[in-house]
Protein backbone atom coordinates (compact mmCIF):
# COMPACT_ATOMS: atom_id res chain seq x y z
CA UNK A 1 0.00 0.00 0.00
CA UNK A 2 1.12 3.52 -0.79
CA UNK A 3 2.58 5.74 1.89
CA UNK A 4 0.00 8.20 3.71
CA UNK A 5 0.30 11.81 3.10
CA UNK A 6 1.24 13.79 6.23
CA UNK A 7 -0.77 16.26 7.09
CA UNK A 8 1.70 19.21 6.42
CA UNK A 9 1.44 18.16 2.32
CA UNK A 10 -2.48 17.37 2.44
CA UNK A 11 -2.67 21.55 1.23
CA UNK A 12 -0.18 20.95 -1.64
CA UNK A 13 -1.75 17.94 -2.55
CA UNK A 14 -4.93 19.38 -2.68
CA UNK A 15 -3.54 22.22 -4.84
CA UNK A 16 -1.98 19.72 -6.94
CA UNK A 17 -5.33 17.85 -7.95
CA UNK A 18 -6.91 21.01 -8.74
CA UNK A 19 -4.08 21.67 -11.20
CA UNK A 20 -4.56 18.24 -12.83
CA UNK A 21 -7.89 18.97 -13.50
CA UNK A 22 -7.27 22.14 -15.29
CA UNK A 23 -5.06 20.82 -17.33
CA UNK A 24 -6.56 17.79 -17.99
CA UNK A 25 -9.55 20.24 -18.83
CA UNK A 26 -7.63 21.87 -21.10
CA UNK A 27 -6.41 18.98 -22.97
CA UNK A 28 -9.58 17.91 -23.73
CA UNK A 29 -10.79 21.52 -25.48
CA UNK A 30 -10.91 21.13 -29.00
CA UNK A 31 -12.64 23.94 -29.83
CA UNK A 32 -9.49 26.31 -29.80
CA UNK A 33 -5.84 26.60 -30.17
CA UNK A 34 -3.73 25.94 -26.48
CA UNK A 35 -2.74 29.40 -25.29
CA UNK A 36 0.84 29.81 -24.13
CA UNK A 37 -0.22 31.97 -21.34
CA UNK A 38 -2.43 29.36 -19.51
CA UNK A 39 0.17 26.48 -19.90
CA UNK A 40 2.84 29.48 -18.28
CA UNK A 41 -0.14 30.25 -15.57
CA UNK A 42 -0.65 26.07 -14.39
CA UNK A 43 3.31 25.83 -14.88
CA UNK A 44 3.95 28.48 -12.24
CA UNK A 45 1.06 27.28 -9.70
CA UNK A 46 2.96 24.07 -9.78
CA UNK A 47 6.28 25.07 -9.07
CA UNK A 48 4.91 27.05 -6.72
CA UNK A 49 3.54 24.39 -5.16
CA UNK A 50 6.68 22.21 -5.36
CA UNK A 51 8.53 24.66 -3.77
CA UNK A 52 6.50 24.27 -0.56
CA UNK A 53 6.88 20.62 -0.66
CA UNK A 54 10.58 21.41 -0.55
CA UNK A 55 10.24 23.27 2.66
CA UNK A 56 8.68 20.85 4.51
CA UNK A 57 10.23 17.94 3.37
CA UNK A 58 13.12 16.29 4.31
CA UNK A 59 15.45 14.02 2.03
CA UNK A 60 14.45 10.95 4.10
CA UNK A 61 10.33 11.59 3.37
CA UNK A 62 8.68 8.34 1.95
CA UNK A 63 7.09 8.93 -1.54
CA UNK A 64 3.35 9.02 -1.06
CA UNK A 65 0.51 9.59 -3.86
CA UNK A 66 1.80 13.04 -3.96
CA UNK A 67 4.23 12.56 -5.67
CA UNK A 68 3.05 10.11 -8.17
CA UNK A 69 0.53 13.32 -8.59
CA UNK A 70 2.95 15.29 -9.55
CA UNK A 71 4.59 13.09 -11.86
CA UNK A 72 1.31 12.51 -13.75
CA UNK A 73 1.13 17.04 -13.80
CA UNK A 74 5.23 17.46 -15.03
CA UNK A 75 4.32 14.64 -17.97
CA UNK A 76 1.44 16.67 -19.09
CA UNK A 77 2.63 19.90 -18.45
CA UNK A 78 5.50 18.88 -20.59
CA UNK A 79 3.37 17.84 -23.46
CA UNK A 80 1.88 20.98 -23.35
CA UNK A 81 5.67 22.59 -23.85
CA UNK A 82 5.44 20.34 -26.98
CA UNK A 83 2.23 21.58 -28.29
CA UNK A 84 2.91 25.31 -28.31
CA UNK A 85 6.06 24.93 -29.38
CA UNK A 86 8.60 25.40 -27.02
CA UNK A 87 10.51 22.36 -27.13
CA UNK A 88 13.94 23.90 -26.51
CA UNK A 89 12.53 24.50 -22.89
CA UNK A 90 13.24 21.96 -19.84
CA UNK A 91 9.71 21.71 -18.93
CA UNK A 92 9.16 20.09 -22.21
CA UNK A 93 11.99 17.43 -21.42
CA UNK A 94 10.84 15.79 -18.96
CA UNK A 95 8.24 13.52 -20.88
CA UNK A 96 10.60 12.88 -23.10
CA UNK A 97 13.18 11.84 -19.68
CA UNK A 98 10.16 9.45 -18.51
CA UNK A 99 9.76 7.74 -21.80
CA UNK A 100 13.14 7.07 -22.71
CA UNK A 101 13.18 5.55 -19.01
CA UNK A 102 10.86 3.13 -19.59
CA UNK A 103 11.98 2.10 -22.74
CA UNK A 104 15.64 1.77 -20.77
CA UNK A 105 14.22 -0.47 -17.78
CA UNK A 106 12.36 -2.57 -20.73
CA UNK A 107 15.42 -3.08 -22.10
CA UNK A 108 17.43 -3.78 -18.69
CA UNK A 109 14.61 -6.44 -18.25
CA UNK A 110 14.38 -8.02 -21.26
CA UNK A 111 18.54 -7.83 -21.78
CA UNK A 112 18.08 -7.74 -25.41
CA UNK A 113 20.21 -5.29 -26.70
CA UNK A 114 23.13 -4.08 -28.06
CA UNK A 115 25.59 -1.27 -28.12
CA UNK A 116 23.92 0.32 -31.55
CA UNK A 117 20.48 0.38 -29.99
CA UNK A 118 22.27 2.14 -26.16
CA UNK A 119 24.07 5.30 -28.82
CA UNK A 120 20.68 7.00 -29.57
CA UNK A 121 19.63 7.36 -25.86
CA UNK A 122 23.01 8.24 -25.05
CA UNK A 123 22.59 11.23 -27.54
CA UNK A 124 19.75 12.21 -26.68
CA UNK A 125 20.23 12.09 -23.14
CA UNK A 126 23.20 14.80 -23.90
CA UNK A 127 21.16 16.92 -25.99
CA UNK A 128 18.21 17.19 -23.23
CA UNK A 129 21.30 17.96 -20.60
CA UNK A 130 21.58 20.64 -22.51
CA UNK A 131 18.40 22.20 -22.74
CA UNK A 132 18.64 21.93 -19.25
CA UNK A 133 21.66 23.71 -18.36
CA UNK A 134 21.05 26.42 -20.71
CA UNK A 135 17.90 27.17 -18.67
CA UNK A 136 19.99 26.71 -15.29
CA UNK A 137 22.58 29.25 -16.72
CA UNK A 138 19.82 31.87 -17.91
CA UNK A 139 17.83 31.42 -14.82
CA UNK A 140 14.90 31.16 -17.16
CA UNK A 141 13.06 28.39 -15.06
CA UNK A 142 13.34 28.08 -11.17
CA UNK A 143 16.07 26.43 -9.52
CA UNK A 144 13.03 23.39 -8.01
CA UNK A 145 12.31 22.57 -11.75
CA UNK A 146 15.66 22.40 -12.90
CA UNK A 147 17.33 20.09 -9.25
CA UNK A 148 13.81 17.57 -10.61
CA UNK A 149 14.56 17.40 -14.43
CA UNK A 150 18.29 16.88 -13.22
CA UNK A 151 17.18 14.16 -11.10
CA UNK A 152 15.42 12.52 -13.57
CA UNK A 153 18.07 13.01 -16.45
CA UNK A 154 20.90 11.17 -13.55
CA UNK A 155 18.83 8.55 -12.97
CA UNK A 156 18.57 7.56 -16.65
CA UNK A 157 22.05 7.90 -17.30
CA UNK A 158 22.67 5.62 -14.55
CA UNK A 159 20.70 2.82 -15.89
CA UNK A 160 21.92 3.82 -19.10
CA UNK A 161 25.34 2.99 -17.72
CA UNK A 162 24.13 -0.22 -16.31
CA UNK A 163 23.53 -1.45 -19.62
CA UNK A 164 26.64 -0.26 -21.06
CA UNK A 165 28.30 -1.88 -18.40
CA UNK A 166 26.65 -5.17 -19.20
CA UNK A 167 27.52 -5.11 -22.65
CA UNK A 168 31.22 -4.56 -21.39
CA UNK A 169 31.03 -7.87 -19.72
CA UNK A 170 30.36 -9.89 -22.94
CA UNK A 171 33.81 -11.14 -24.13
CA UNK A 172 34.91 -9.82 -27.62
CA UNK A 173 34.97 -13.25 -29.05
CA UNK A 174 30.87 -13.31 -28.40
CA UNK A 175 30.14 -10.00 -29.51
CA UNK A 176 28.79 -11.43 -32.98
CA UNK A 177 27.20 -14.04 -31.90
CA UNK A 178 25.71 -11.81 -29.23
CA UNK A 179 24.65 -9.56 -32.10
CA UNK A 180 23.33 -12.16 -33.90
CA UNK A 181 21.31 -13.69 -31.34
CA UNK A 182 19.61 -9.84 -30.40
CA UNK A 183 18.63 -10.07 -34.05
CA UNK A 184 17.12 -12.95 -34.23
CA UNK A 185 14.99 -12.64 -31.10
CA UNK A 186 13.81 -9.40 -32.52
CA UNK A 187 12.48 -10.94 -35.87
CA UNK A 188 10.61 -13.97 -33.43
CA UNK A 189 8.75 -11.78 -31.61
CA UNK A 190 7.60 -9.39 -34.35
CA UNK A 191 6.89 -12.73 -36.04
CA UNK A 192 5.23 -13.99 -32.59
CA UNK A 193 2.84 -10.59 -32.49
CA UNK A 194 1.52 -10.84 -36.72
CA UNK A 195 -2.19 -12.60 -36.54
CA UNK A 196 -0.90 -15.08 -39.05
CA UNK A 197 2.43 -16.00 -41.15
CA UNK A 198 3.99 -18.27 -42.61
CA UNK A 199 5.89 -21.38 -41.74
CA UNK A 200 8.71 -20.35 -44.64
CA UNK A 201 9.27 -16.82 -42.60
CA UNK A 202 10.03 -19.00 -39.21
CA UNK A 203 11.97 -21.52 -41.20
CA UNK A 204 15.34 -19.29 -41.76
CA UNK A 205 15.04 -18.25 -38.37
CA UNK A 206 15.34 -21.70 -37.07
CA UNK A 207 18.00 -22.95 -38.95
CA UNK A 208 20.24 -19.78 -38.30
CA UNK A 209 19.40 -20.64 -34.46
CA UNK A 210 20.34 -24.24 -34.91
CA UNK A 211 23.45 -23.41 -36.29
CA UNK A 212 24.63 -21.32 -33.61
CA UNK A 213 23.59 -24.13 -31.03
CA UNK A 214 25.74 -26.56 -33.01
CA UNK A 215 28.36 -23.55 -34.91
CA UNK A 216 29.06 -26.48 -37.05
CA UNK A 217 28.25 -24.63 -40.20
CA UNK A 218 28.02 -21.16 -39.25
CA UNK A 219 29.19 -19.06 -41.54
CA UNK A 220 30.26 -15.98 -39.50
CA UNK A 221 32.00 -17.47 -36.47
CA UNK A 222 35.49 -19.72 -36.22
CA UNK A 223 34.75 -21.04 -33.34
CA UNK A 224 32.34 -23.98 -31.75
CA UNK A 225 30.04 -25.38 -29.06
CA UNK A 226 30.66 -27.64 -26.70
CA UNK A 227 28.98 -28.73 -23.61
CA UNK A 228 26.91 -26.08 -24.19
CA UNK A 229 29.71 -23.60 -23.94
CA UNK A 230 30.83 -21.35 -26.73
CA UNK A 231 34.64 -21.92 -27.64
CA UNK A 232 36.67 -19.47 -29.19
CA UNK A 233 39.83 -19.57 -31.59
CA UNK A 234 42.41 -21.97 -29.84
CA UNK A 235 39.70 -23.81 -27.94
CA UNK A 236 39.62 -21.06 -25.23
CA UNK A 237 36.37 -20.75 -23.07
CA UNK A 238 35.62 -16.79 -23.34
CA UNK A 239 33.99 -15.08 -20.17
CA UNK A 240 29.67 -13.96 -20.32
CA UNK A 241 28.98 -17.42 -21.30
CA UNK A 242 25.66 -17.29 -19.36
CA UNK A 243 24.41 -14.14 -21.32
CA UNK A 244 24.79 -15.87 -24.78
CA UNK A 245 23.57 -19.12 -23.73
CA UNK A 246 20.52 -17.50 -21.94
CA UNK A 247 20.08 -15.54 -25.26
CA UNK A 248 19.92 -18.65 -27.54
CA UNK A 249 17.28 -20.32 -25.18
CA UNK A 250 14.77 -17.89 -25.09
CA UNK A 251 15.16 -17.62 -28.97
CA UNK A 252 14.14 -21.02 -28.84
CA UNK A 253 11.51 -20.63 -26.02
CA UNK A 254 10.06 -18.00 -28.59
CA UNK A 255 10.04 -20.42 -31.56
CA UNK A 256 8.27 -23.00 -29.33
CA UNK A 257 5.67 -20.61 -27.95
CA UNK A 258 5.15 -19.58 -31.91
CA UNK A 259 4.63 -22.81 -32.65
CA UNK A 260 2.16 -23.48 -30.27
CA UNK A 261 0.56 -20.19 -31.05
CA UNK A 262 0.13 -21.23 -34.68
CA UNK A 263 -1.85 -24.11 -33.69
CA UNK A 264 -4.08 -22.73 -31.11
CA UNK A 265 -4.27 -19.55 -33.35
CA UNK A 266 -4.58 -17.25 -30.59
CA UNK A 267 -2.77 -16.11 -27.07
CA UNK A 268 -4.57 -17.59 -23.98
CA UNK A 269 -8.19 -16.48 -23.96
CA UNK A 270 -7.23 -14.74 -20.46
CA UNK A 271 -4.61 -12.16 -22.03
CA UNK A 272 -6.94 -11.75 -25.53
CA UNK A 273 -8.42 -8.52 -24.00
CA UNK A 274 -4.54 -7.11 -22.78
CA UNK A 275 -3.84 -8.15 -26.39
CA UNK A 276 -6.46 -6.39 -28.15
CA UNK A 277 -6.01 -3.46 -26.19
CA UNK A 278 -2.11 -3.52 -26.85
CA UNK A 279 -2.75 -3.83 -30.56
CA UNK A 280 -5.31 -1.20 -30.76
CA UNK A 281 -3.23 1.26 -29.20
CA UNK A 282 -0.11 -0.11 -31.33
CA UNK A 283 -2.00 0.74 -34.53
CA UNK A 284 -3.30 3.92 -33.56
CA UNK A 285 0.12 5.03 -32.57
CA UNK A 286 1.80 3.84 -35.81
CA UNK A 287 -1.45 5.84 -37.55
CA UNK A 288 -0.10 9.24 -36.10
CA UNK A 289 3.62 8.44 -36.71
CA UNK A 290 2.85 8.93 -40.58
CA UNK A 291 0.21 11.73 -40.31
CA UNK A 292 1.94 13.43 -37.11
CA UNK A 293 2.38 16.49 -38.68
CA UNK A 294 -1.11 17.00 -39.83
CA UNK A 295 -3.25 15.62 -37.01
CA UNK A 296 -0.87 14.99 -33.72
CA UNK A 297 -1.37 17.37 -30.29
CA UNK A 298 1.21 16.25 -28.15
CA UNK A 299 -1.46 16.51 -24.93
CA UNK A 300 -3.36 13.43 -26.76
CA UNK A 301 -0.12 10.97 -26.02
CA UNK A 302 -1.12 11.45 -22.39
CA UNK A 303 -3.66 9.06 -22.50
CA UNK A 304 -1.84 6.37 -24.81
CA UNK A 305 0.76 6.41 -21.82
CA UNK A 306 -1.62 6.15 -18.83
CA UNK A 307 -3.31 3.21 -20.61
CA UNK A 308 0.22 1.81 -20.94
CA UNK A 309 1.48 2.50 -17.71
CA UNK A 310 -1.78 0.65 -16.57
CA UNK A 311 -1.46 -2.72 -18.63
CA UNK A 312 2.38 -2.40 -17.34
CA UNK A 313 1.67 -2.52 -13.60
CA UNK A 314 -0.78 -5.65 -14.21
CA UNK A 315 2.88 -7.69 -15.28
CA UNK A 316 3.84 -9.73 -11.50
CA UNK A 317 7.84 -10.35 -12.08
CA UNK A 318 7.56 -9.31 -15.06
CA UNK A 319 4.91 -11.86 -16.25
CA UNK A 320 1.22 -11.21 -17.34
CA UNK A 321 -1.01 -13.43 -14.80
CA UNK A 322 -4.54 -15.12 -15.47
CA UNK A 323 -6.98 -14.69 -12.46
CA UNK A 324 -5.67 -17.82 -10.83
CA UNK A 325 -1.92 -16.36 -10.80
CA UNK A 326 -1.31 -18.60 -13.70
CA UNK A 327 0.96 -17.01 -16.20
CA UNK A 328 -0.30 -18.38 -19.61
CA UNK A 329 1.11 -18.71 -23.02
CA UNK A 330 1.62 -15.27 -24.95
CA UNK A 331 4.14 -13.30 -22.46
CA UNK A 332 6.58 -12.58 -25.53
CA UNK A 333 3.84 -11.44 -27.54
CA UNK A 334 2.42 -9.34 -25.26
CA UNK A 335 5.24 -7.60 -23.83
CA UNK A 336 6.75 -7.46 -28.09
CA UNK A 337 3.96 -5.05 -28.12
CA UNK A 338 3.98 -3.34 -24.90
CA UNK A 339 7.31 -2.23 -25.63
CA UNK A 340 6.82 -1.82 -29.29
CA UNK A 341 4.00 1.00 -28.01
CA UNK A 342 6.67 2.58 -25.45
CA UNK A 343 9.22 3.14 -28.81
CA UNK A 344 6.29 4.16 -30.95
CA UNK A 345 5.49 7.22 -28.07
CA UNK A 346 9.37 8.03 -27.37
CA UNK A 347 9.60 8.38 -31.17
CA UNK A 348 6.79 10.96 -31.87
CA UNK A 349 8.19 12.62 -28.52
CA UNK A 350 11.76 13.23 -29.86
CA UNK A 351 10.37 14.45 -32.91
CA UNK A 352 7.88 16.74 -32.20
CA UNK A 353 9.23 20.29 -33.97
CA UNK A 354 9.74 23.23 -32.05
CA UNK A 355 6.32 24.90 -34.04
CA UNK A 356 3.34 25.66 -32.22
CA UNK A 357 -0.28 23.84 -32.69
CA UNK A 358 -1.60 27.58 -33.74
CA UNK A 359 1.31 27.36 -36.45
CA UNK A 360 1.59 24.20 -37.47
CA UNK A 361 -1.35 24.30 -40.59
CA UNK A 362 0.74 27.21 -41.91
CA UNK A 363 3.68 25.15 -41.65
CA UNK A 364 2.70 22.26 -43.42
CA UNK A 365 0.44 24.34 -46.07
CA UNK A 366 4.36 25.90 -46.66
CA UNK A 367 6.03 22.59 -46.73
CA UNK A 368 3.29 21.08 -49.13
CA UNK A 369 3.55 24.34 -51.66
CA UNK A 370 7.08 23.99 -51.00
CA UNK A 371 7.49 20.15 -52.11
CA UNK A 372 5.05 21.06 -55.50
CA UNK A 373 7.07 23.98 -55.99
CA UNK A 374 10.01 21.63 -55.93
CA UNK A 375 8.85 19.36 -58.22
CA UNK A 376 7.67 22.01 -61.04
CA UNK A 377 11.18 23.28 -61.00
CA UNK A 378 12.90 19.80 -61.23
CA UNK A 379 10.35 18.71 -64.41
CA UNK A 380 10.54 22.42 -66.40
CA UNK A 381 7.85 23.90 -68.35
CA UNK A 382 6.84 24.75 -70.74
CA UNK A 383 3.87 26.21 -68.33
CA UNK A 384 2.40 29.78 -68.32
CA UNK A 385 1.87 32.28 -65.98
CA UNK A 386 -1.70 30.53 -65.02
CA UNK A 387 -0.09 27.58 -64.11
CA UNK A 388 2.26 29.73 -60.88
CA UNK A 389 -0.99 31.60 -60.15
CA UNK A 390 -2.46 28.69 -57.45
CA UNK A 391 1.01 28.98 -56.00
CA UNK A 392 0.87 32.22 -55.67
CA UNK A 393 -2.53 32.51 -54.45
CA UNK A 394 -0.96 30.39 -51.41
CA UNK A 395 1.60 32.63 -50.37
CA UNK A 396 -0.41 35.89 -50.83
CA UNK A 397 -3.01 34.55 -48.66
CA UNK A 398 -0.03 33.15 -45.81
CA UNK A 399 1.71 36.92 -46.46
CA UNK A 400 -1.86 38.98 -45.54
CA UNK A 401 -1.75 36.66 -42.54
CA UNK A 402 1.04 38.65 -40.84
CA UNK A 403 0.83 41.71 -38.61
CA UNK A 404 4.02 43.90 -38.85
CA UNK A 405 5.80 40.60 -40.17
CA UNK A 406 4.69 38.30 -37.47
CA UNK A 407 2.32 35.74 -37.25
CA UNK A 408 0.11 36.56 -34.32
CA UNK A 409 -2.25 34.10 -32.45
CA UNK A 410 -5.69 34.42 -31.72
CA UNK A 411 -5.34 36.07 -28.25
CA UNK A 412 -2.46 38.96 -29.34
CA UNK A 413 0.23 36.63 -28.59
CA UNK A 414 3.52 35.74 -30.96
CA UNK A 415 3.76 31.59 -31.17
CA UNK A 416 5.98 29.73 -30.91
CA UNK A 417 7.93 29.03 -34.77
CA UNK A 418 8.40 32.12 -36.65
CA UNK A 419 11.35 31.34 -37.88
CA UNK A 420 10.90 27.71 -39.10
CA UNK A 421 7.41 29.55 -40.67
CA UNK A 422 9.23 32.45 -42.10
CA UNK A 423 12.30 30.47 -43.38
CA UNK A 424 9.42 27.73 -45.14
CA UNK A 425 7.52 31.07 -46.70
CA UNK A 426 11.06 32.09 -47.94
CA UNK A 427 11.97 29.49 -49.63
CA UNK A 428 8.72 28.96 -51.28
CA UNK A 429 9.02 32.84 -52.67
CA UNK A 430 12.36 32.08 -53.51
CA UNK A 431 11.28 29.02 -56.17
CA UNK A 432 8.58 30.77 -57.22
CA UNK A 433 10.64 33.57 -58.77
CA UNK A 434 13.05 30.92 -60.22
CA UNK A 435 9.95 29.55 -62.08
CA UNK A 436 8.58 32.57 -62.55
CA UNK A 437 12.35 34.06 -64.65
CA UNK A 438 12.69 30.40 -66.68
CA UNK A 439 9.30 31.22 -67.38
CA UNK A 440 10.06 34.58 -68.81
CA UNK A 441 13.26 33.14 -71.05
CA UNK A 442 11.45 30.46 -72.59
CA UNK A 443 8.93 33.37 -73.58
CA UNK A 444 12.28 35.07 -74.57
CA UNK A 445 13.77 32.32 -76.73
CA UNK A 446 10.38 31.49 -78.57
CA UNK A 447 10.19 35.03 -79.33
CA UNK A 448 13.74 35.04 -81.09
CA UNK A 449 13.91 31.76 -82.77
CA UNK A 450 10.64 32.52 -84.79
CA UNK A 451 10.41 35.85 -85.30
CA UNK A 452 9.66 35.07 -88.82
CA UNK A 453 5.66 33.84 -87.70
CA UNK A 454 4.30 37.18 -86.45
CA UNK A 455 4.99 38.66 -90.30
CA UNK A 456 3.29 35.90 -91.96
CA UNK A 457 0.60 36.05 -90.07
CA UNK A 458 0.44 39.67 -91.14
CA UNK A 459 1.31 38.93 -94.26
CA UNK A 460 -1.38 36.02 -94.30
CA UNK A 461 -4.33 38.87 -93.08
Amino acid sequence: MANPVPQEELPILEAVVNIRNRLTALKKDRGEYIKPSDVNALYQQIVKQVTKLNDVRDDNSNSNRLDTLLADVFNLLSLFYLTIGKTKECPATYSQIASMRQILDHMNESAVYNESDLKPFHRRLGELRQIVQNDAQSGKHPEAMIKLLERQLNECESVLRNLQESLAELSPELLPIHAKLVDIRRKLVALAAKESFSKADLKPLQEELRKIDSLSSFPFFTYKRVDGKFLGPGGIVPASQAICSSLLEECFDIVQEIRAQEESKNVASSLRPIHDRLTQIRAELESLVLTHRWSLRETDLWNYSLSLQEIDKMRVDGKFVDSEGNRPEGQYVLLYLLRRCYGLIYRLLSSSEPVSEELMPIANKLSTVKKCLNEVLKYGGPFSPYDLYPYQLALHQIDSMRKDGKFVGADGSIPEGQGIVMAHLNECHELLEMLKEAMEEGEDEDFDEDPGDIEDDETEE
